[in-house]
């Protein structure tokens, strides 16, 4: 008599969890190229971590087949380099900077305006916007120390999930402690109901911000050609770039600004030399497009 042999039942495939030397690589030159953000071998890590979850909802066998599938869709490179960004952020984050804007920069404008030089109007940038307390915190400064003036503040981000996130202009109410008491009275509405805990910017800086998605690393930028900013705000974000492309990220970004427009970078930032910026307070750079004119300092001196 032929014993018959109960089938195993079958088994899931293990989650996916490491990543070969080989295949890094891959995501490592990929990534440079499409972001201009260099992944040390130390982030093989954080690669993974950040990988994983994705690469495993579409059950694929190996990061490798991951990557191929990235290379014939347009939507899941969009996922990849969302998952690479690093979005660490808060309101007022380094508070020299705002304070530069508010006390250096918009009594310099009113001078101007007051003057008959420029109209009542600025446009910044916050070209890594995350989710949105950079630029939030800028229209907040500006609607403060710019009363009645036309107030625009741009924000972009290589990370459409985050640039979603921003767009709703909502946070933790526990993030609220960043935020100067007066600004957080006037601009800031705590939610209440199925909110409660949470905080929103009001109508009058939502109206101020705008957004839109934008990878530096691009040689075209979603921008209209006569979009000029006096100051942007480009912080920890080229410090990931090689110097290559670094480089070409500022030539494009100094395009977009005036003679004596104002470049914001971060602490751990450094410009190496590069000509055409020249530094007026810790990681702060004033920009002459032409060396042979005349420049007005922050304190408002003509330079030789």
């Amino acid at each position: 008599m032929n014993a018959t042999r109960t089938p195993l039942p079958a088994t899931a495939p293990l989650p996916l969890t490491e990543i070969s030397d080989d295949e890094f690589a891959l995501f490592q030159a990929l990534i440079c190229r499409e972001a201009g953000i260099y992944l040390a071998p130390t982030k093989k890590p954080m690669l993974v971590s950040r990988l994983m979850r994705r690469v495993n909802a579409l059950k694929l066998p190996t990061f490798g087949t991951y990557y191929h599938q990235v290379l014939g869709d347009g939507n899941e490179m969009v996922r990849l380099l969302d998952a690479v960004c690093t979005n660490e952020t808060w309101f007022f984050r380094n508070p020299q900077h705002f304070s530069f804007v508010k006390e250096t920069l918009c009594p310099i404008w009113l001078a101007d305006a007051a003057a008959g030089r420029r109209p009542r109007r600025v446009s910044l940038w916050s070209a890594a916007a995350s989710s949105g307390e950079e630029p939030f915190s800028l229209a907040m400064v500006l609607l403060d120390a710019l009363p009645g003036w036309d107030v625009q503040v741009l924000a972009t981000d290589l990370s459409s999930r985050v640039l979603e996130r921003a767009q709703e202009a909502t946070w933790p109410i526990e993030k609220s402690g960043d935020i100067p008491p007066a600004c957080l009275k006037r601009y800031m509405l705590r939610g209440t109901g199925t909110q409660e805990g949470k905080m929103r910017a009001g109508p009058e800086l939502r109206n101020v911000v705008k957004f839109r998605r934008l990878n530096l690393n691009d040689e075209i930028w979603p921008l209209e050609p006569e979009a000029r900013f006096e100051a942007v705000f480009c912080r920890n974000v080229l410090m990931y770039f090689d110097v290559g492309r670094r480089e070409q990220a500022l030539r494009r970004i100094l395009k977009r600004m005036p003679p004596q427009g104002h470049l914001f970078l971060g602490d751990a930032e450094g410009l190496g030399g590069f000509e055409g910026l020249r530094m007026v307070a810790p990681s702060i750079h004033t920009f002459r497009s032409n060396a042979s004119a005349p420049h007005r300092d922050p304190v408002g001196k003509a330079a030789p």
